[in-house]
């Protein structure tokens, strides 16, 4: 059974194309490949763990990731295309939402647009037993990466699914911390480690605020994978080593910024404060101004509430008062 099954994952229907596609990727179309890939990490950490593949954030976030390590900076594509076209190899069933045709191929150009028609897939029944297998698992990934990558890139894509497994365990570990010491910091020594690290602390922060931005409030969360906050460290990670979720807030980049620059902090009452430097200069600030003494966006549970003794430190060692 595991036979049939690489020598199916070998010889996937892909778009070829000296033009269109790099020499990384054998000149030909990376999505589907990239997809079971994202679909087997999902599978090794968890979060898939019955036969029906929705078309998720995670999804498409790890995708998107997988997407953005190989390909040239600036070509870009959807998880939408592998997702549907993949019904072609003869392991993969769609399943429409209701008043959609199962027989009908609707051409899915956007994640909204699968969406909107999908509400996922389903693999073959052995294939995603051997999926769930260690040993099989691997020797499918094995094979989507040899016969469709070039030789220099498989490392990479070797360590990005090292990563992508890590930073989870990373994330779903800080998550359950209780303890006010930093506890982590010297294991993080190789380069992989380290990518693993920031990806699951990114994880944690933006995951507890729900994509918001804790100072200003927005959110922007597209449905091809993209939010529009990053995980900001209150005490950096070079001072502190600390990646609990209480040293961590989910900012805007504009927000961000200002955060590091010193020119917005946070209050003792968990308020916006805004740095009285800004105003001095010809700045126009538009709503940033509105935002002081505003209460900031928290994480429902206070235990992961930024810790007021990080805050301080910001507020002597950071905010331009």
């Amino acid at each position: 059974m595991l036979e049939r099954y690489l020598q199916k994952f070998a010889k996937l229907r892909t778009d070829r194309g000296e033009n269109r596609f790099p020499a990384s990727t054998c000149h030909r179309a990376p999505h589907k490949p990239l997809l079971l890939m994202s679909i087997i990490d999902l599978i090794a950490q968890g979060l898939i763990n019955g036969n029906f593949i929705e078309p998720s954030f995670d999804l498409v976030d790890t995708w998107n990731g997988y997407w953005n390590v190989i390909m040239p900076i600036g070509r870009q594509s959807t998880m939408a295309y592998p997702f549907e076209r993949l019904k072609s190899d003869g392991f993969w069933k769609l399943i429409p939402n209701p008043g959609y045709d199962t027989k009908r191929y609707y051409n899915a150009s956007s994640v909204t647009a699968l969406q909107r028609y999908y509400a996922g897939a389903e693999l073959d029944q052995d294939l995603f037993v051997l999926l769930c297998e260690d040993d099989s698992r691997n020797r499918l990934r094995l094979v989507l990466q040899h016969t469709y990558f070039a030789p220099e890139i498989r490392p990479v894509l070797l360590e990005k699914g090292f990563v992508n497994l890590k930073s989870y365990q990373y994330s779903e570990n800080l998550l359950r911390i209780a303890e006010k010491k930093a506890l982590f910091g010297k294991e993080f020594k190789d380069k992989s480690s380290q990518k693993a690290r920031d990806q699951g602390f990114r994880k944690a922060i933006v995951s507890l605020y729900e994509h918001r931005c804790s100072l200003c409030g927005l959110r922007m969360l597209t449905p091809e994978g993209y939010t529009a906050v990053d995980a900001a460290h209150i005490i950096p990670w070079c001072e502190s080593h600390d990646d609990r979720p209480t040293n961590g807030m989910a900012l805007c980049k504009l927000c961000h910024w200002s955060f590091d620059k010193g020119l917005m902090s946070v209050g003792n009452d968990y308020e916006v404060l805004i740095s009285r430097s800004v105003r001095t200069e010809k700045n126009i600030l538009g709503h940033t101004l509105t935002l002081m003494d505003r209460p900031i966006f928290i994480p429902d549970e206070e235990k992961f509430w930024p810790d007021q003794e990080n805050l301080t430190w910001h507020r002597k060692s950071r905010f331009v008062k």
